[in-house]
C-alpha cells in the first residue's frame, strides 16, 4: 500500500502549473495539517492499514518545503505503526524554501528521500516560468541534502519551453549528473488550461526530436527509464506502486485515493477541505475501465502487462505487435521499450 499527502501552498505559481496549489493561504497551514491528520485516521481505518502495510509514502504538492517539519510530526507519528521498516519516504522541495533546517528536520522525521523542482539551472528561463528560486539555490540544496545523508535525491527538468536548445539542455544535464542525485525525471512543457501559460501556448516548442535528446542524453550517462519521464540508477517505488495499480491512500484538498475498484476524491477547494475533510467523493471503476488503465500504465513504464491480463481478442493485438517488433514479450508479460509510443500501442491493443 501507498500513501500520498498533497500540501497545496507555493511562495509562487509557476506559469505552467495546473495543480491544486494557493500562494495566498498561508495562515491556513496549522489548520490544514490538523485536517490532514483526521483524514489520514479516517482512511487508515478505510484501507484496513495494519502493521508495516505501508511501503511508501510520499509528500508532494504545491510545495511540501513552505511547511515547518513539526507541523509534520503528528502525521509521522500516526503513520509510524503502519510503516514498513525499509520504507521509502519521499517529499517534494524547491530549492528556496528546502532550506537546512528544513532539511534536517524532515530527515529526523525519517524523510529519506528528496526530489527537487529544479526544471532548470538557466536562471533566464527559471525566471521565464516564474520559478521562486535560482541556479546557485538548487545546487547548494542538492549538495547538502547528500551531505546529511539522505539516501535518495532527484530532481526535475522542464524542456521543450521556447528557446530550448540542445545545447541548453545539454547543460542542464550535464549540470544534474555534476550533482549527487540518482534520479532525475524529465517532463515535456504542456499547456494546461487555467494557467498563466494558457494565455501563451506558443511558449510551448514543437520540436520532439528534443524528447529523444533529452532521453538519449540522460540514458548515455548511467540513468535507465523505467517510465516515459522517469530516469535512474534508483528507481521510485511509490512511482512504481502506481504504475502497478497498487492501492494507495490519498490525503488533502486535491489528493486521490484508490482502493481496489473505487477512487477517493477530497474537496479540492482548501476552505471547503478545512470545514470537512471528511467529506470524500467515492467513484466506482467498471472492469473495463480498470483493464484500460493497466494498459496504457503498463506501456509507458517498464511494468509491461500480463498476458493473462487481457481477453482473447486483445492477446491477438499484442501478439501482432510482437511479431511486427513493437513490443517484447515473453512467456508472462507483453513490454515496451519506445515509451514515446506507448499511447498509440495502448490503443492498437484495446481496438
Amino acid at each position: 500500500m501507498l500513501t500520498y499527502i498533497h500540501i497545496p501552498y507555493c511562495d509562487s505559481k509557476c506559469h505552467y502549473c495546473s495543480f491544486n496549489t494557493y500562494v495566498d493561504k498561508f495562515d491556513t497551514r496549522t489548520a490544514y495539517m490538523q485536517a490532514l491528520h483526521e483524514q489520514l485516521q479516517f482512511e487508515l481505518v478505510r484501507f484496513k492499514a495494519t502493521k508495516n502495510s505501508i511501503q511508501t509514502l510520499f509528500i508532494g504538492g504545491g510545495t511540501p518545503s513552505t511547511v515547518d517539519p513539526k507541523l509534520y510530526a503528528p502525521l509521522f507519528s500516526l503513520l509510524a505503526p503502519y510503516l514498513a521498516t525499509n520504507a521509502e519516504i519521499t517529499t517534494e522541495a524547491n530549492p528556496n524554501s528546502a532550506t537546512k533546517t528544513w532539511l534536517k528536520g524532515m530527515q529526523a522525521l525519517g524523510v529519506n528521500r528528496v526530489s527537487f523542482g529544479v526544471q532548470s539551472f538557466h536562471q533566464q528561463k527559471l525566471t521565464a516560468l516564474n520559478r521562486a528560486h535560482n541556479p546557485q539555490q538548487a545546487k547548494d540544496a542538492i549538495v547538502y541534502a547528500k551531505e546529511l545523508g539522505i539516501e535518495h535525491i532527484s530532481l526535475d527538468l522542464i524542456y521543450n519551453y521556447e528557446g530550448d536548445t540542445e545545447a541548453l539542455l545539454l547543460e542542464d544535464i550535464e549540470t544534474a549528473f555534476s550533482l549527487p542525485i540518482d534520479h532525475i525525471s524529465a517532463y515535456e512543457l504542456t499547456i494546461e488550461s487555467g494557467t498563466p501559460f494558457a494565455s501563451t501556448p506558443e511558449v510551448r516548442q514543437e520540436d520532439e526530436n528534443l524528447a529523444f535528446f533529452v532521453s538519449e542524453q540522460i540514458e548515455k550517462r548511467g540513468f535507465k527509464p523505467y517510465e516515459i519521464s522517469n530516469f535512474g540508477a534508483y528507481q521510485s517505488q511509490h512511482n512504481k506502486g502506481y504504475w502497478q495499480m497498487e492501492n494507495y491512500i490519498g490525503v488533502g484538498a486535491g489528493a486521490v485515493g484508490f482502493l481496489k475498484d473505487k477512487r477517493f476524491y477530497p474537496h479540492t477547494n482548501i476552505d471547503a477541505y478545512l470545514r470537512n475533510p471528511l467529506e470524500i467523493r467515492q467513484e466506482a471503476l467498471t472492469k473495463e475501465n480498470l483493464l484500460t488503465e493497466k494498459i496504457f500504465l503498463g506501456l509507458r513504464s517498464d511494468i509491461g502487462i500480463a498476458k493473462d491480463s487481457l481477453p482473447a481478442n486483445m492477446q491477438k493485438n499484442a501478439d501482432y505487435l510482437c511479431q511486427e517488433k513493437k513490443l517484447n514479450c515473453n512467456m508472462t508479460h507483453y513490454y515496451n521499450e519506445n515509451f514515446f509510443l506507448s499511447d498509440e500501442l495502448a490503443l492498437y491493443i484495446l481496438g
